[in-house]
């Protein structure tokens, strides 16, 4: 096996194989990546077990040359240290051969490294052909409906099926992304090319991380079948294992009448929470909003630093008078998610979950449960 490659391609795919390779592993040979050169291009792939990714770096783009001098075969390099060379090396191109199928020799004609490789044999078999329902849809689409929901998922494992987002498609025309930690929910809905029938519990991490690997440009392909997802997108693939367990039962969670209306300005509501909030330093973050006829507050109090309030002025509110406690960074996040200027929040009373949307886009809501406060 032999190539030169362009350092910056080379270190891009070698970026994005090792998101699936954890800094430890029960297996030592998947802390390697796995390297093969054919036909196509460089291959890279790294894997977890759970999560696995493979990326094909081109001969060509455009008209520029990415790759020549290639010489087909295959091998296992130690992740970490090849996309480190990768990463601080001077020159514009590299070179990579394998002496005697155990030494990697990379150097950029400044600096070179001999490092230990192993047989590509030895690497776990790594499944990643499409089988299951197929989706396609517009990767600015799947982009938005992942930032409008995985912020939701739980960050704690005791419960792990409340670590995915829910992706529930009944054989119609829609996908439904649901994500709760059980204190809110955020929900999704977009329009699917063709009718499909699934439902898939997927770690949010992962969806995370596929968001920020799209460049938000062409089509993002899913293959979705009982045990994994594989999503498909400008020469790279993302396998992930589903998460086991029924997903719990939200679809009449969110209230459909309210009393209380607040219409604001999303900016100022965000930065009205932020500066109170810095006094809540007991619990969760937690702020007041007071909405009456006189107007709007976020407030805040500790017994041992003090208290902070703040009048918001762009804002509507209709209804009675009503004071409700919630985590702000809970509320802050929903706002954002909203990906709209002014957003509205509707509750229905002091105590019960209250709704937070953009009023112009009826795809997408964000539910938060208030907090107790004494």
């Amino acid at each position: 096996m032999r190539f030169k490659i362009d350092r910056e391609q080379f270190l891009k795919g070698l970026t994005i194989a090792s998101k699936a390779i954890g800094s430890k592993s029960p297996i030592p040979v998947m802390m390697n990546v796995k390297m093969v050169l054919d036909e196509q291009g460089l291959s890279l792939i790294g894997s977890n077990n759970d999560l696995s990714i493979k990326t094909v770096v081109p001969y060509k783009i455009g008209e520029r040359d990415i790759i020549r001098d290639a010489q087909f075969g295959s091998t296992l390099v130690a992740s970490r240290i090849i996309t480190e060379i990768a990463r601080r090396v001077a020159g514009s191109e590299l070179s990579f051969e394998i002496i005697d199928d155990t030494i990697a020799q990379i150097g950029d004609g400044r600096s070179s490294f001999k490092l230990n490789s192993v047989r590509p044999e030895e690497y776990p078999e790594i499944d990643l052909d499409p089988t299951g329902v197929q989706v396609s849809l517009d990767s600015k689409v799947f982009i938005q409906m992942i930032d409008q929901t995985a912020f939701a998922a739980s960050g704690k494992e005791q419960r792990p099926i409340l670590t995915a987002v829910n992706l529930e498609a009944s054989g119609d025309y829609k996908l439904i992304a649901t994500a709760t930690d059980s204190a809110r929910l955020a929900r999704k809905e977009i329009a699917l090319p063709n009718p499909a029938k699934f439902v898939a519990n997927v770690p949010a991490r992962v969806l995370t991380e596929i968001s920020k690997l799209l460049e938000g440009e062409g089509m993002v392909n899913l293959s979705i079948n009982e045990k994994k997802i594989l999503v498909s997108f400008n020469g790279t693939i993302v396998s992930s294992r589903l998460i086991n367990g029924d997903y719990p039962n939200t679809k009449n969670i969110v209230p459909r009448n309210f009393n209380f209306f607040l219409e604001a300005n999303s900016l100022e509501l965000i930065a009205a929470m932020e500066r109170v909030s810095l006094l809540s330093i007991e619990r969760e973050n937690v702020v007041k909003l007071s909405m009456s006829d006189f107007g709007v507050e976020v407030s805040s109090k500790s017994a041992e630093v003090g208290s902070a309030v703040e009048t918001i002025g762009t804002c509507q509110y209709t209804g009675e008078r009503l004071e409700v406690s919630f985590n702000s960074d809970y509320v802050m996040a929903a706002i954002r998610a909203c990906q709209s200027e002014d957003v509205t929040m509707a509750f229905l009373g002091e105590m019960k979950p209250f709704v937070i949307k953009n009023a112009k886009d009826e795809s997408q809501v964000q539910l938060v449960t208030p907090v107790r406060t004494y």
